[in-house]
């Protein structure tokens, strides 16, 4: 890993990978979030591909939309031939085209594949076939046969879990090993969320229980959703009230807008809104956007503040 724009920085974070996490209860889906150069990276000749192609590389694309909820298992080895243009392939593509707001299509087209191909948070868009909106009402896609549900605004997770109202101050600590220089970034994505919902949160220290823990983590570490390098997945954290948070540290990281870098902060902001219970919203402004930016900076959008407020059913 690599932080740019920060001084002192030393290379303790070989030792990061030594450490086990430590919730022992079983995890909800992550959310999971170049010089990038992104991991997802799709043939050329899939450009234009549609339904009824066989081509070498659809099951590429195929894991592609599984890791991130569009496709099940059984949906992704439906035929024998894995690089079959099918039409569940179609289906989740149009669902994506929508959760993205991209013309609806079926195709892989050019703004499609542009799309995938960002750097991201590894929470799925759509976790169990469903996407729980504010309402509590669900849209399906295409002729209603299927399961998936699409994205609207502000979204939480499947059961809206939260924290209990007994809990509106919450702590957090960083894994030994953290470079300090990521702690500040860190600590004012925490006020910020502080600024606009009813929660307050303070850092412990040393080997203090805290509710949310922060770490950067490489390759597979231990949770299930292991990161996958430089580009492609960035980070991702856990609903309520697990509190793991986790950053890729094959990226470069930086405390404030560099470029080939991800802003720490804005990258906490959104896995934080993940550890308060929001899951993804379709509002590109918005700080739950899958889609982490590089070598830029974002802040919280009214999407994101109406969420919140929602799901805590708060004025503040």
């Amino acid at each position: 890993m690599a932080l740019k724009g920060l001084s002192f920085f030393t290379f303790t974070l070989l030792l990061l990978t030594i450490f086990p996490l430590m919730s022992s209860s079983r995890p909800n889906p992550a959310h999971s979030h170049r010089k990038m150069q992104s991991q997802f990276v799709f043939p050329d000749h899939l450009h234009g591909s549609q339904k009824g192609d066989k081509l070498e590389g659809i099951h590429q694309l195929k894991k592609y939309l599984q890791q991130f909820g569009y496709l099940n298992n059984v949906q992704i080895h439906s035929e024998t031939n894995e690089d079959e243009f099918d039409e569940f392939l179609e289906f989740a593509i149009k669902t994506y085209q929508k959760n993205y707001n991209l013309k609806v299509t079926g195709t892989l087209d050019a703004m499609t594949l542009a799309q995938m191909s960002k750097p991201r948070c590894g929470v799925a868009d759509i976790i169990d076939g469903k996407t729980w909106m504010r309402s509590g009402k669900k849209r399906n896609e295409g002729d209603g046969s299927s399961h998936f549900h699409t994205v609207s605004h502000f979204a939480f997770f499947e059961g809206n879990p939260k924290w209990p109202t007994t809990k509106s101050h919450l702590t957090y600590g960083f894994i030994s090993g953290t470079p300090l220089e990521a702690i500040t970034p860190v600590g004012r994505a925490f006020s910020t969320w502080a600024a606009n919902s009813h929660f307050t949160f303070s850092q412990v220290s040393g080997n203090q229980t805290a509710d949310i823990n922060i770490s950067f983590q490489r390759g597979d570490h231990g949770d299930g959703f292991p990161f996958d390098g430089v580009g492609g997945v960035v980070a991702h954290a856990f609903s309520p009230s697990d509190g793991r948070f986790h950053l890729d540290a094959d990226e470069s990281w930086a405390a404030g807008v560099a470029s080939g870098s991800f802003d720490l902060e804005t990258v906490a902001l959104h896995e934080i809104g993940h550890l308060l219970g929001l899951q993804h919203s379709s509002i590109e402004g918005a700080i739950m956007w899958p889609s982490v930016p590089e070598g830029a900076a974002k802040g919280l959008h009214a999407d994101d503040i109406a969420g919140i407020k929602a799901l805590y059913n708060s004025s503040l």
